[in-house]
């Protein structure tokens, strides 16, 4: 029978092995008490897996929260590595298989496979018995062969590491009886040998010792008291052989588990019944009490069904003399939904980059809930509002996938929450957040604040000075973010832009390179480009339109009449003038624009103030009376032009009139008084006159004596005559033919005054080494000419004329 019980235990110990080795991807076996770092196996090359993958593929051992630090993977090897040592009593107390189970997860892609890990018993323990001694009252009345049962030693170790056998010391009054019972226990029996003799033995002690099955062997010992009394013949009997409770795990203390009882025959003290635990385990021991005199067993202790979810144990009855008598008790434990699923974020990609396309995996969601069954059957989700989903995954893992397009500009940081659920009832949940950043892509260019920009300077401005400035906004973030500013190449005016304009390329001000002048340019157009620092750079281009406003800087520039000393003009007055009657016209202009080039015109001095007048816009000259034979002759006017500029600027000419019909009525043209500073000019002039004028008659001389092949030739000189350039010809002034320079043909110039409507100057000139230059005239009165060169022939309708006749 107790080879039988052994065979039984041996099968069904290899049946549970095999049975969880199988439903398992791999499995191994070690002893229990091996070392930290100890190598249980290698999993990589059990799996086919290179070992160098397991780091980048972010490989992990998961596994219950209790059993977390037990085990590990080498990522470096692949070795699976003890961490702390194991002690198969404490995991499994009195369970035939010891199994640990493990899980390894690899990512990138996802795998799990499932590792089994048995922990075999080593003879680590000593059996232990209940009571270090064990005391037996027996009547000496006691007939050879009593038995009196005694409690077994309890060995933690199973197997053959059990206890095996019980040995007595030698003695003169006892043997040990051993025998399996059907449960895997033995019956430990002390059977009488011989009769006691209370009268010569009160007392015996009897050493019992128990050993294991082990290699080497374990033993344990007890002392059995032996006190020698009168008779006791009959053992408590329990009212059932086997008790059996059920207790949720939410018990209170001191909830009543069950009662035993058991009664006695006997009367007195040989029929009063105590009650103890025979054999308990420590944890037991923890969590249920038993009253040795009522037999209730009550809570003391927390139950917890994940740790603990059967208790078995046996109850001693004893009478008052030490018969006694055991049943066993079985307590189960039903499971309460009283654990929360636990979230674990097994893996996580932080930051995240904004350009991850739609369903790409993020992180790896673990959940765990220790209830069983319904109870742990657990629903996961996510917050809605944000743009990740949960997608389930092996056994109890989800995915973390994106399910649209993210855009940091937007949204920068995410708060998942995640929320487990169990189906128990009530159901229990918990919740985790999780903190996603995204990384920022350069996926937006610098945008202009504005969409062209204008910058206005006044001219003569100093370089270096800041004409405006343009911003541009980049939405990315830090070196994306960055602008840097820059002038796009080109030309103004056909130089260089960089030679006019530069950009501050941090800040976007735009500086003055040089001095700007309106009278050259008025505006030009300059495009500015700002570009952020990302890789590749993105960037955006504006129009910077500069417009140049006009200062006052440039004087009126008179044209007609000449600026004094570059010519000698005058003008002719009829004296049959009437008021308002057109004498002249200053022609004069300006450089600069707008008000700064509104021109007026004033007399500031005339010989007669009352005489002439000024158009204040038009410059024309005009008489203000009838001209009567009391004025003078000669009429010198000095006109101011002014400017409408902020301050205004002027210049000044001077204006001859000769009021007369025709040039023979001037008593003395050499007395026509100017400025001083014309004086020494005139000195000059009269020196080259005589010159000229004694050559000239030389020259005739020579003439006459070859007039058979001479023509008749006359010459005109007026030294009132006036040649205008030709780029700065007043109005109603014109040139008939000619330039008026003396030629070596005979060439007739006319040349119509301002003064006179009617009158003009005809002459004759002739090439000659000896001419008068164009510049120069001859200052000599009519009557003089007349007596030199004879006869002249003069029209009144035309004015005044020398004429110079050759025959």
């Amino acid at each position: 029978m107790e080879l039988k019980g052994r065979l039984w235990i041996f099968f069904f110990y290899v049946f549970a092995v095999l049975f969880y080795i199988s439903n398992a991807d791999l499995s191994y076996s070690v002893p229990e008490e091996m070392g930290p770092g100890s190598i249980v196996g290698n999993i990589a090359k059990d799996l086919g897996l290179e070992a160098g993958k397991l780091f980048t593929r972010k490989a992990r051992i998961d596994t219950e929260e209790s059993y977390q630090h037990y085990c590990d993977i080498d990522l470096k090897t692949g070795n699976f590595v003890i961490r702390e040592r194991i002690d198969r009593e404490e995991l499994c107390a009195e369970k035939v298989s010891c199994l640990l189970k493990f899980e390894l997860v690899l990512e990138s892609p996802l795998e799990l496979h499932r590792i089994s890990l048995l922990i075999q018993d080593v003879n680590d323990n000593s059996p232990v018995f209940q009571k270090d001694i064990i005391k037996l009252e027996i009547r000496e009345s006691a007939d050879k062969g009593a038995r009196y049962r005694l409690n077994e030693a309890h060995d933690t170790d199973i197997g053959k590491n059990m206890v095996e056998q019980y040995i007595l010391q030698n003695n003169e009054h006892f043997v040990l009886s051993v025998r399996d019972d059907t449960d895997g226990s033995k019956n430990v029996e002390l059977v009488l040998d011989k009769e006691l003799d209370r009268e010569k033995e009160h007392d015996l002690n009897v050493v019992m010792i128990a050993v294991d099955g082990g290699n080497p062997q374990r033993s344990g010992s007890a002392i059995i008291h032996v006190t020698v009394l009168d008779a006791n013949d009959n053992a408590p009997v329990f009212d059932q052989a086997f008790y059996k409770a059920s207790l949720p795990e939410d018990s209170a203390l001191d909830t009543l588990v069950v009662t035993v009882s058991a009664t006695d025959a006997d009367e007195g003290v040989n029929g009063a019944v105590t009650y103890e635990f025979s054999r308990i385990s420590e944890r037991a021991k923890k969590v249920f009490s038993l009253n040795s005199q009522t037999g209730e067993i009550k809570v003391i202790g927390l139950l917890d069904f994940e740790n603990n979810s059967k208790y078995e144990m046996r109850i001693d009855a004893k009478d008052g003399y030490g018969l006694s008598s055991d049943s066993k008790l079985m307590i189960e434990i039903t499971d309460m939904n009283d654990n929360a699923p636990v979230i674990y974020l097994k893996s996580l990609t932080n930051p995240i980059p904004e350009n991850l396309s739609p369903g790409a995996e993020v992180g790896i969601i673990n959940v765990q809930d220790r209830d069983s069954e319904t109870n742990g059957q657990v629903r996961c989700s996510i917050q809605q509002h944000v743009p990740f989903k949960l997608v389930p995954s092996i056994k109890n893992y989800y995915s973390l996938v994106t399910t649209g397009q993210l855009d940091r500009e937007l949204v920068s940081d995410y708060n998942i929450t995640i929320t487990a659920t169990d189906e128990g009832s009530p159901p229990l949940s918990s919740s985790k957040t999780v903190q996603l950043s995204v990384a920022d892509i350069n996926d937006n260019p610098p945008v202009f604040e504005e969409q062209s920009y204008s910058a206005y300077v006044t001219e003569n401005n100093k370089p270096g000075s800041t004409l405006c400035s343009v911003t541009a906004r980049d939405p990315d973030w830090r070196q994306n973010g960055t602008v840097i500013y820059s002038l796009l190449p080109g030309e103004v005016n056909g130089a260089p832009v960089s030679s006019y304009l530069s950009v501050n390329g941090d800040t976007g001000v735009i500086h003055a390179v040089r001095t700007f002048d309106y009278e050259q340019f008025r505006s030009f157009k300059v495009h500015v480009m700002a570009r952020d620092n990302g890789s590749p750079p993105l960037s955006s281009n504006v129009t910077v339109s500069v417009f140049i406003s006009d200062v006052n800087d440039n004087s009126p520039q008179i044209l007609y009449p000449a600026p004094e000393g570059n010519s000698f003009m005058t003008e002719l007055v009829p004296k049959a003038a009437h008021g308002g009657s057109l004498v002249s016209k200053v022609i004069a202009v300006d450089a600069d624009s707008g008000q700064n080039a509104w021109l007026s015109y004033h007399i500031v001095k005339s010989t007669d103030p009352g005489l002439f007048t000024i158009g204040l816009n038009s410059g024309e000259i005009r008489t203000q009376r009838d001209i009567s034979e009391s004025d003078s002759m000669k009429q010198n006017l000095i006109v101011s032009v002014k400017d409408n500029g902020q301050p205004s600027l002027s210049a000044t000419c001077s204006m001859y009139l000769l009021i007369s019909d025709n040039l023979a009525e001037v008593p003395e043209l050499k007395d026509i008084s100017y400025d001083e500073k014309n004086s020494k000019l005139t000195s000059y002039l009269i020196i080259a006159l005589v010159s000229v004028s004694t050559f000239f008659l030389t020259f005739i001389i020579i003439i006459l004596g070859v007039r058979f092949c001479r023509r008749r030739k006359p010459r005109l000189l007026f030294d009132g005559a006036v040649a205008i350039p030709s780029a700065y010809l007043p109005p109603n002034y014109a040139d008939v033919d000619g330039t008026g320079t003396l030629r070596s043909a005979y060439n007739y110039d006319a040349y119509l005054t301002t003064g006179s409507r009617t009158s003009d100057f005809n002459f004759v000139s002739s090439y000659n080494d000896n001419t008068l230059p164009a510049d120069q005239t001859l200052r000599k009165s009519p009557s003089d000419f007349a007596g030199v060169f004879g006869d002249c022939d003069s029209s009144p309708e035309v004015g005044a004329f020398l004429c110079l006749c050759h025959s």
